[in-house]
């Protein structure tokens, strides 16, 4: 890569030989405004700030903000599955869901969080508060997870046991032919947290383990919170968080989604500012406060909102096409060259 031109920050591929601009790949990509302006207002909205004031403010037009939020909703997505996907040690995880409002109805959107960093896995949308939805949230958190001793803390659905049991497995290779037999996971334990309500007060919990033993489930516990019981209180006050900063999630309110995929944008630009730009008074304390990626050892700092949305995230990696017949003698070189060992 050489430079191209001072001025425009612009670059030559040495390669291609073609140019590229500094912000290419970020959510600042050619736009014509400030990248400190439209960093303001999104981090105004990512704080739960109401989109007409900030129309008003700034005098922008409704839909150019709109369309930084989405901008900002798919950087967002892009750095969480770059940096927050990848395996790791969960040691107790936490899943709920909640119910948003759009034009076409209701929706429910379902997440997980590991309790030990507050870390925001990420989560699934879909109209039904049904096995589906809760299949789809498993999925996600058995890429996140490795396979390492782990307790599942949910609330009190059925759906979630059957869920964890479908999807928490893998297959069993005996070297015979045939479809492989799926095997559970080992060490996967599931404490659903049952709640009674009168008058809307908690009148009592019930907490019991269906999966596994109540001695691992204690010795995870321990190691992930500390002392305490096994309850959801870290994915309730994560839900509080999302519903105070995304108005159509809001229980008793007026504000409506015109899309499904504006949820989605909004969910994982709140959630990623959550991550890397709010600092936790849970977590241990350091200088500049502690952000759940700094706990989980993702970053060693606490970003701006301007940095999350500047940061270029690498494209996925070339897969070769499939195409019928034997391959060409420069499709192989090409799977060659970018595909090393992988091809």
């Amino acid at each position: 890569m050489g430079l191209h031109s001072c001025q425009d920050q612009r670059f030559l591929c040495t390669e291609c030989h073609k140019t590229c601009s500094a912000t290419q790949g970020t959510a600042f990509y050619r736009l014509r405004t400030a990248a400190e302006t439209v960093s303001l207002v999104v981090t105004l909205l990512a704080h739960g700030g109401p989109l007409h004031a900030l129309v008003v403010a700034f005098g922008s037009d409704e839909r150019t903000v709109a369309g930084w939020v989405a901008r900002a909703g798919d950087q967002g997505q892009a750095v969480q599955e770059h940096l927050v996907e990848p395996p790791r040690d969960l040691g107790q995880g936490q899943a709920d869901a909640s119910r948003g409002k759009t034009q076409g109805g209701i929706v429910w959107l379902a997440w997980a969080m590991m309790v030990q960093t507050r870390v925001w896995l990420g989560g699934a949308v879909s109209a039904q508060r049904a096995r589906p939805l809760l299949r789809r949230l498993l999925e996600r958190v058995r890429r996140w997870a490795a396979q390492r001793p782990l307790v599942v803390c949910t609330a009190g659905v059925v759906s979630y046991i059957r869920a964890m049991r479908e999807t928490l497995r893998e297959p069993r290779h005996t070297g015979t032919g045939g479809r492989p037999r799926l095997r559970p996971w080992r060490h996967v334990l599931s404490a659903p947290v049952v709640k009674r309500d009168e008058r809307r007060r908690v009148v009592e919990t019930a907490r019991r383990m269906v999966d596994g033993t109540p001695a691992r489930g204690a010795t995870l516990r321990r190691r992930s919170q500390g002392d305490g019981v096994l309850k959801t209180a870290s994915i309730e006050r994560l839900n509080a968080t999302f519903r105070e900063r995304l108005a159509s999630l809001t229980r008793r309110g007026r504000a409506l989604a015109r899309r499904t995929l504006t949820l989605q944008h909004g969910r994982y630009l709140i959630g990623t500012v959550y991550n890397f730009c709010t600092p936790q008074a849970s977590l241990p304390p350091t200088s500049g406060g502690t952000t759940p990626a700094m706990a989980a050892g993702i970053t060693d700092h606490g970003w701006t909102v301007q940095a999350l949305l500047s940061l270029h995230v690498p494209p996925p990696r070339w897969t070769p096409p499939t195409p019928r017949g034997r391959p060409s003698h420069a499709l192989k070189r090409l799977i060659e060259r970018w595909c090393g060992d992988h091809g």
